[in-house]
């Protein structure tokens, strides 16, 4: 039998199928590859740090660099110009993508990923995030930053040494404008704080938690082996949350991405970070989106927006739960 299930962060139904027999191991790994030229020296290793231009930010606490921050090649967003409106005409309106486009190499090592850090790795990736919102924060016209990390090409990811990217944007991706609604449209407390304090009482659909960070697949996942990692400590901004917080996410982060290869493979993968716009004010609670890639989005619901998730949400975090590693993988 099939549900729907609500999305309170969005507000968009979700179908669950809870009737389909095939096994998670039906799912394929990675089939494309990353790279198109996988001779071309790779320029995110150690010894071509030429091949990019120099460095925003290098974390070098021993000496030589474990995570590194440089502009993108091929921004999405650059200049430091206001945003503009222009309307053309009944249904033309344009705007300039001034902002800012950085790519977050999170590993010296070129065949490793999130799941292989060890806990000051992955802390260390987290606080260089932290440390470039921050930045962009003091940047005029910038409103907002969306950090990411695209692994396999199934995912977008156009290298294949492990890397995320950071964007500063002039305006407020209308994804956060709607969980912000939702956030205004729960009564009660913080909405992130509930949902992690009803999963925990619930027991279903826990993957990993520890006094810092919960990891649940959200009852309303909207793609199998969906994942929510929130931080204990309610705070909207990323770029302002303690140390301890951040780096406390980055090691949740890496034991979801553990157990979730351990169960299904070396399969592509999403992690979307949301945090409160720069200078809002009203409710929010930052917390990281897991979006394997599992699936292929057909014509219902590019059609509908309305997504359809054929494993439960209670039957993958079973199954992630297990394969959570009992200490450092890294």
């Amino acid at each position: 039998m099939s549900q729907l299930r609500l999305d309170p962060l969005t507000g968009r139904w979700v179908v669950v199928t809870t009737d389909r027999a095939s096994r998670p191991s039906a799912f394929l790994p990675r089939s494309l590859p990353v790279e198109t030229e996988p001779r071309r020296p790779c320029p995110f290793c150690p010894g071509n740090e030429e091949s990019t231009p120099p460095a925003l930010e290098s974390y070098e606490p021993n000496g030589k660099w474990l995570v590194r921050v440089v502009p993108n090649l091929f921004p999405a967003f650059s200049g430091n110009q206001p945003m503009v409106v222009n309307h053309l005409g009944p249904v033309f309106t344009q705007a300039n993508a001034s902002g800012i486009h950085e790519v977050l190499v999170i590993s010296p090592r070129h065949d490793a990923s999130w799941a292989d850090l060890n806990d000051a790795q992955a802390g260390l990736v987290m606080a260089a995030i932290r440390d470039r919102i921050e930045e962009h924060v003091s940047t005029p016209n910038l409103r907002y930053s969306q950090a990411i990390v695209n692994s396999g090409r199934e995912a977008g990811a156009s290298l294949e040494h492990p890397h995320g990217q950071l964007m500063g944007m002039p305006f407020v991706p209308r994804e956060i404008v709607d969980e912000q609604a939702g956030f205004a449209r729960f009564e009660g407390s913080c909405l992130i704080c509930t949902i992690a304090e009803a999963e925990e009482e619930a027991d279903h659909r826990i993957v990993y938690a520890d006094g810092d960070a919960v990891v649940v697949c959200p009852f309303w996942s909207g793609t199998p082996f969906e994942m929510l990692v929130i931080p204990r400590i309610h705070d909207p901004h990323l770029h302002r949350a303690h140390p301890r917080d951040v780096a406390a996410v980055g090691r949740a982060l890496r034991d979801a991405l553990y157990s979730l290869r351990a169960n299904v493979g070396d399969i592509a993968y999403n992690l979307v970070f949301h945090s409160a716009p720069y200078r809002a004010s009203g409710p929010y609670h930052w917390h990281v989106h897991v979006l394997p890639k599992l699936t292929t989005l057909a014509g219902f619901e590019l059609g509908t927006g309305v997504m359809i998730n054929v494993v439960a949400p209670e039957r993958a975090a079973a199954e992630l739960r297990s394969a959570v590693p009992a200490s450092e993988t890294g």
